[in-house]
């Protein structure tokens, strides 16, 4: 996956809002990383992963697939924030159960949060789009995805959402 061409997608759009509500200055850290955090958990509700009291399946694929790619647009947004302008996705494999995955990926998160490192956040990319792959997400699923949510984020700002 060319995670490259996301992060240049991801740029324009975060220049886009911050332009629209004069935030070209602000330090927007603790917003992106709650807003990551809020969808890691819209994410996990919609896999219903952790539901051991419930017989409901999980959500359709596609609709998994849109709130996963909405964690990206933060993690991206995040990487951005740190200067983040190459990235390479490597091959690595962690827990093969989903909740403990995303157990995971919110203790990077924190991880993150504490220590703005490229070493942490280069963990964190790792273990969400492992996450990723747990659910069953190809890497061109994911990139024609993100290139649609990205569509509609601007469709969004454009309406005042």
């Amino acid at each position: 996956m060319n995670i490259n061409e996301l992060f240049q997608m991801q740029k324009a759009l975060d220049t886009y809002i911050e332009k629209e509500h004069g935030l070209e200055e602000a330090d927007l850290f603790q917003e992106k990383t709650m807003a990551l955090l809020v969808e890691v958990g819209e994410l996990a509700n919609e896999t219903r992963c952790f539901k051991f009291w419930s017989k409901k399946p999980a959500s359709e694929k596609n609709i998994i697939l849109e709130e996963f790619v909405d964690g990206i647009h933060f993690i991206l947004s995040l990487g951005i924030e740190l200067g983040i302008k190459d990235f390479q996705l490597r091959d690595i494999s962690y827990s093969e159960n989903i909740t403990e995955q995303f157990l995971s990926v919110y203790q990077s998160i924190n991880d993150f949060t504490s220590d703005r490192s490229v070493s942490e956040y280069d963990h964190l990319v790792h273990r969400y789009f492992y996450l990723g792959e747990l659910l069953g997400f190809t890497h061109e699923e994911v990139v024609q995805a993100y290139k649609k949510k990205n569509e509609v984020n601007y469709q969004r700002q454009e309406q005042g959402y």
